[in-house]
């Protein structure tokens, strides 16, 4: 089956915005968008996981260092450690876990 979705496109910037957009046995995919200092507050993943970061630049905060992540960055982290976002400017990206 084949599917087309534009959760991504408009997901809006309105503080902090979560959609699931994918889930099976093997993986999730979660489209975030964060407004322009807007936070997404520490928690950990449950299993490793990638960020790619569509639009926008975010801080990545994860084991005491500060990341900066620009558009068509990525970036990978283990899971159950503590982690959280903030954005520097209105920001869109993608977990996939």
């Amino acid at each position: 089956m084949y599917s087309i979705d534009s959760t991504i496109r408009t997901q809006e910037f309105k503080k902090l915005q979560v959609n699931k957009l994918a889930k099976t046995d093997a993986y999730e995919i979660l489209s975030i968008s964060l407004e322009k200092d807007a936070i997404f507050p520490e928690h950990t993943s449950p299993t490793d996981a990638q960020l790619i970061v569509l639009e926008g630049e975010i801080d990545f905060h994860i084991n005491g260092e500060s990341y900066p992540l620009g558009a068509y960055q990525h970036f990978d982290f283990p899971k159950a450690t503590k982690h959280w976002v903030i954005a520097k400017v209105n920001a869109k990206f993608l977990i996939v876990r």
